[in-house]
């Protein structure tokens, strides 16, 4: 029987030095205020150049990250492969504004396509829009704005880059995913990444738009985009998350007095997440889905609508996925299980990767019982080691 709270399978691939290294990690992420003083602090130290990389890197960049380059990432390609589980490779480098940057991103795009072309452990790309172009420019195409002669030069710019990668993702045959960010900029994503898949999810699900299901329109909106496929005649890739920056909607929605996008409690986030991974699963014939959840209940639920559909625990066009160095109890047991799971593994410049990591920290302080639920079972799981080790 699938369960989550089998901790021998779990951390089947933490030695008890990884364990207690996540162990410490997870204790001091629980405080919201250590949290906040580290930021502060990390943040300083690199900006004047103290000599903590090093410490950085053997800690928190350890647990979330897979390393500083792609070939770094082949220790824990590995490692995960070894228990079933592949690797969803992610330049987490954030905050660029020049051409040169965009470039460097679209580059660090293609050489992960050409990688996961020849490793199998490698069953996606994922890119950001934010990553090959300007924040300001994205936030202006999706309110309809009129575009300057050099702003319309760089949209196309934008749109040679989006439509590069994704030609190289189907030429290569490996399927790639488009994140979603904040919803002032997301319609001019949307956009690009309907028409990537009317150019290359023919045959097959290559391109995946992503929907944040925190907000309150994108369940319709999921349900839109299906029927504009099967119109278009051609697959739907949906990567199904919650959402990552629920603090920042709110506030900017209060500071410029509109409704908020974002569901007014979590349960209503949960019910539309639910209610997507239904929709998919329902529609699984011309659908693709990636469930990219760190909820057990979503989790199982989507376990208990593939036995119901009778679909097979291997179909390719269903996926789980977590991020690495969290909720290892979820991807390793649905693997064991033989479902289809792949862990993001973000990697850059320990530098460059640090707001990312922030971001993880945060995360794990804010959302209720995560912390909770990971030093539980990691507790627990030292304690059958030790059991067993005395008998």
């Amino acid at each position: 029987m699938l369960s989550f709270n089998n901790t021998e399978i779990a951390f089947s691939g933490k030695t008890n030095k990884d364990l207690n290294r996540s162990y410490w990690l997870f204790k001091m992420v629980s405080s919201p205020v250590f949290v906040n003083i580290g930021q502060v602090l990390t943040s300083f130290a690199i900006k004047t150049h103290l000599p903590i990389k090093g410490i950085i890197k053997a800690t928190i960049f350890k647990q979330f990250c897979g390393g500083e380059t792609i070939d770094e990432c082949d220790k824990a390609i590995k490692e995960l492969g070894r228990f079933n589980i592949g690797t969803i490779l992610d330049y987490s480098v954030e905050g660029k504004e020049t051409e040169q940057d965009f470039e460097a991103c679209a580059s660090e795009t293609i050489a992960a396509i050409e990688k996961a072309k020849k490793d199998t452990l490698i069953p996606f790309c994922v890119f950001k829009v934010t990553g090959l172009a300007r924040f300001g420019l994205l936030e202006k195409v999706t309110a309809s704005k009129s575009l300057t002669q050099a702003e319309q030069k760089e949209l196309e710019l934008v749109q040679h880059r989006v439509n590069f990668i994704c030609k190289a993702a189907h030429d290569a045959g490996v399927p790639i995913f488009i994140d979603a960010e904040e919803s002032w900029i997301q319609k001019a994503i949307d956009d690009l990444a309907v028409k990537m898949m009317t150019m290359y999810n023919i045959q097959k699900p290559i391109v995946y738009n992503t929907f944040q299901l925190y907000r309150k329109d994108r369940l319709a909106y999921l349900k839109h985009s299906f029927e504009t496929s099967v119109k278009g005649n051609y697959y739907l890739g949906a990567k199904l998350v919650r959402g990552a920056y629920m603090e920042k909607e709110r506030a900017r929605a209060s500071e410029r007095a509109y409704p908020s996008p974002i569901q007014d409690t979590k349960e209503d986030t949960d019910k539309a997440y639910d209610a997507a991974l239904l929709f998919c699963i329902e529609n699984i014939e011309k659908t693709a889905v990636c469930a990219g959840t760190h909820n057990e209940n979503s989790s199982m639920n989507l376990v208990r609508m593939m036995k119901e559909k009778n679909i097979p625990e291997g179909n390719k066009h269903i996926y789980f996925s977590q991020l690495l160095g969290m909720s290892d109890h979820i991807s390793f047991n649905l693997a064991a299980a033989h479902y289809n799971v792949a862990k993001y593994v973000p990697y850059g410049p320990v530098n460059e990767v640090l707001p990312y990591l922030i971001r993880r920290a945060q995360e794990n302080t804010s959302v209720k019982g995560q912390t909770g639920r990971e030093l539980g079972l990691i507790i627990k799981e030292k304690e059958r080691r030790n059991e067993n080790s005395l008998s």
